[in-house]
């Protein structure tokens, strides 16, 4: 049953929740070079925006309103469990946190999060013995810490997408894609053949189904 009693408004919880997420974002990725603060900057921005119109402002809501009212005249589109989008699009008229969308969604941050801890301790471990890193999961994709921010976004739309989150997803992972191949260039200009070879045996987002140990490699 749907809540009719307003949910927005609440800017502590946008403010609150905010602050957690980027805080445990922070924790797992450890942010020390430009580039880290960039694409970190730019993932804190999407969560602000996402926790905006969850608690504060439904613009999302508002705008798509008389549409929303028009073919699902039985809903409160201003209580909170509506703002599950795609939960009551797709009819799942029970509590929508116990849904299939917020599930997976869950999946995806989780899966997001542990990969860009298990990324951040092998680099840690290869900028302090000064090498390249390729064990564990660099052993299998070149750029885990992106990949897992990515995966983090793409949970929260599943949970509660909004046109202002959709609008930002594809720009940042064009841009993580873009601080990806910058990031290359640097490595192979210090590394050079170390560093090439680990780009021929090892892909850069998507992992084969089999991993082999390069030789040598980097972030």
């Amino acid at each position: 049953m749907q809540d009719d009693i307003p949910a927005y408004g609440l800017w502590s919880l946008v403010i609150l929740n905010s602050a957690i997420f980027i805080f445990f974002a922070f924790t797992f990725f450890k942010p020390t070079t430009t580039r880290d603060w960039r694409s970190f900057g730019a993932f804190s921005a999407f969560i602000v925006a996402l926790f905006t119109e969850m608690y504060g402002f439904p613009l999302t809501i508002y705008l798509l309103s008389g549409w929303l009212q028009t073919r699902y005249p039985e809903i409160n589109w201003f209580s909170h469990d509506a703002g599950h989008l795609l939960e009551e699009l797709f009819g799942w008229r029970t509590n929508p946190h116990f849904g299939p969308f917020h599930i997976l969604s869950f999946i995806f941050i989780g899966g997001g999060f542990v990969i860009i801890s298990a990324g951040w301790k092998v680099l840690y471990e290869a900028q302090r013995r000064h090498t390249l890193a390729t064990t564990g999961i660099y052993a299998r994709v070149r750029h885990p810490q992106y990949i897992g921010f990515v995966l983090v976004m793409f949970g929260f739309l599943l949970q509660w997408p909004t046109l202002l989150t959709l609008a930002m997803f594809p720009v940042l992972v064009f841009m993580y894609w873009r601080l990806a191949r910058r990031e290359e260039q640097e490595v192979l200009a210090e590394h050079g053949e170390a560093y090439a070879r680990y780009m021929r045996e090892v892909p850069a987002f998507f992992p084969r189904l089999s991993a082999r140990e390069p030789t040598r490699a980097g972030r």
